[in-house]
């Protein structure tokens, strides 16, 4: 049986924590910022943990 890969995207986008979550950059905060608070400008700049629901999904794409 060959080895599973990987899919690419999800290991540019998906970091493993120290005790298996999965960290994450949050969305929104690339472009159209003129509209955007700087309090939510701020909030975007902070990463984030994958939520419960989605993590087994998003480890199987990584593998882990």
């Amino acid at each position: 049986m060959p080895k599973m890969k990987s899919n690419s995207g999800a290991k540019k986008r998906f970091k493993v924590t120290g005790t298996g979550r999965l960290k994450r950059e949050r969305a929104f905060g690339n472009h159209i910022l003129t509209k955007k608070t700087q309090k939510r400008k701020r909030k975007l700049r902070q990463a984030t943990l994958v939520s419960a629901v989605d993590e087994p999904r998003m480890k199987r794409m990584l593998s882990v």
